[in-house]
């Protein structure tokens, strides 16, 4: 094993600065997930449970959200949410209950509720109550996609060690090239965002800027 005395933050960064690491690139068409951007986990003012990254993060996922509506492309938003007893919640919520535990997150709650700040369209985009960490586990995500004849996935929300890994993992193993923002992604500390990052764009996605993909997306025929 290497050892280093660099932060994740330093080790993502020469990553990131490498001109030879490979990526997988867009492909012809996309899909948006948003993660779990509810208010449990964007409301740093109301919850414990909740955090961020970039100030701008729900800014920029509206903006890429409206460039992929232009497309017509699919925009899906995620969220958790469990029944009172949370035995959905299944073994994972088995280790706490506190007011704060993931099984306490009940349906029509507070902390269930997308962040007030998304620009949801209920019309056009999709919304999947998930209850793992992956919006691929046990809905209907790849349904969707496949019937879109999507072959990018394109990631947002949280947490970057969390659910964004878990979606980033699953969507290289069901086939997609898959890209997470930068900007748009948000976790508790920076090592858990960095080292997740890192690991990501080593193994699993493409790591973008939000500008990057804002311009693959307007450039499009």
């Amino acid at each position: 094993m290497e050892l280093s005395n660099k932060t994740a933050r330093q080790l993502y960064q020469d990553v990131k600065a490498n001109p030879a690491r490979a990526k997988f690139g867009f492909g012809a068409k996309a899909a948006l997930i948003n993660i779990d951007v509810q208010k449990a986990y964007t409301r740093t003012d109301l919850y414990k449970t909740a955090y961020e990254t970039d100030p701008n993060q729900i800014k920029y996922i509206n903006e890429l959200s409206a460039l992929m509506r232009a497309r017509g492309w699919p925009v899906v938003w995620t969220y958790v949410a469990y029944m009172e007893s949370g035995e959905d919640c299944g073994v994972w919520g088995t280790r706490t209950n506190t007011p704060d535990s993931l099984q306490n997150i009940k349906f029509g709650s507070d902390r269930a509720k997308l962040d007030e700040r998304c620009e949801v369209d209920y019309v056009k985009d999709v919304v999947f109550c998930k209850k793992m960490p992956s919006p691929f586990h046990d809905t209907a995500l790849v349904s969707l996609l496949t019937f879109h004849k999507v072959d990018t996935v394109l990631i947002t929300g949280g947490s970057t060690s969390g659910c964004v890994r878990a979606c980033g993992v699953d969507s290289l193993s069901h086939g997609f090239r898959t890209t997470v923002i930068e900007e748009c992604v948000a976790d508790k500390h920076e090592s858990y965002h960095f080292a997740n990052l890192t690991d990501l764009a080593l193994k699993y996605t493409d790591v973008e800027s939000v500008e990057t993909v804002k311009t693959w997306l307007r450039g499009k025929n």
